[in-house]
């Protein structure tokens, strides 16, 4: 006779940790969690999960039912294959830019060991309210709510979590009351670890926008982290080539010190959108390091952003 906890241990691989079974008088009963699985794959996992449980000894029958989570905000992703190529400046500056298009947007810092937005958007030292167990995101000058690991332990103290407890706190911060956005941009970390698994498999984004330099050694990440979110079903909204040019403030003389068009030529190569360049210019650094994100203060590089965000604002609406 199977038991329940021969009967589970079948399911877990087939159902990647979906699904729960018990029997009860020869009859099977299986609630498989389908939150951000399409239509078909439901349809998929529902039929495998049949047909694992189906002629095992003592069970006759098999019921399955399908629960999801309700969820009222659509996620995107922005991320990159390595560190340092200002991942976080953008989905900062995305966010802002789409908040000031008339949308309502709010922003997870899920660079759990490395979170910047607190610094970028002004609210250092600016803790959340919890009510009825969830976190109330932090409202910032510009009109996105935001929420951080920055925001929950002190400036100078390590986070050294390994993945499930690194996991289960971009789950607290996704899971917020976000009240009327319908937008959460997600600063994830670099790299294709813990969390990046957690987003996919549980909060399921609507499209991912990768962004890199221009020089060949931040192209080769890229690509790892478009091909992650490519297996896991996930589209590419377009890549954003960063720090691409710099003009001399003494002679106005132009220079491509990380090389220049890199990403472009890798988006046409791979067949995804090239959502555009942003110049290197101190302007981003200085502004961003005083709590005003660069999108607010004009000139050339709030241009750039705000064709970025443009571009993204066009791809939700589609």
């Amino acid at each position: 006779m199977t038991t329940n906890d021969q009967l589970n241990s079948l399911l877990a691989p087939i159902a990647g940790g979906r699904a729960t079974a018990r029997i009860d008088g020869g009859r099977a009963s299986i609630i498989i969690d389908v939150t951000g699985l399409t239509p078909d794959a439901r349809t998929n996992l529902e039929e495998d999960v049949k047909a694992a449980a189906s002629g095992l000894a003592g069970i006759d029958s098999v019921r399955v039912a399908m629960t999801s989570q309700r969820q009222t905000h659509r996620l995107v992703a922005v991320a990159s294959g390595k560190g340092g190529v200002g991942k976080s400046t953008v989905s900062a500056n995305l966010a802002i830019g789409l908040a000031q298009a008339g949308r309502q947007v709010g922003l997870v810092d899920a660079d759990i060991y490395g979170p910047s937005q607190p610094k970028l958007f002004g609210v250092e030292g600016t803790r959340p309210q919890a009510k009825d167990k969830q976190l109330i995101p932090v409202a910032t000058a510009y009109g996105v709510p935001i929420l951080s690991m920055g925001q929950l332990v002190a400036a100078d103290q390590a986070i050294a979590w390994r993945g499930p407890m690194a996991a289960g706190a971009l789950g607290q911060l996704v899971d917020a009351d976000w009240g009327k956005a319908d937008t959460i941009i997600l600063d994830l970390p670099p790299g294709t670890g813990d969390v990046q698994l957690t987003m996919i498999q549980k909060h399921k984004p609507v499209g991912a926008v990768i962004v890199s330099t221009p020089q060949d050694l931040a192209l080769i990440d890229a690509r790892r982290a478009i091909d992650l979110f490519a297996k896991a079903g996930i589209p590419i909204i377009g890549l954003v080539e960063n720090m691409a040019g710099y003009i001399c403030p003494h002679c106005g003389e132009a220079s491509d010190p990380f090389g220049r068009g890199g990403a472009e030529a890798a988006a046409t190569e791979l067949g995804i959108d090239f959502l555009g360049r942003i110049p290197l210019d101190i302007a981003i650094r200085t502004a961003s390091d005083a709590g005003t994100p660069p999108i607010v203060r004009g000139g050339p590089e709030a241009i750039a952003l705000q064709a970025i965000a443009t571009r993204v604002g066009a791809w939700l609406d589609r």
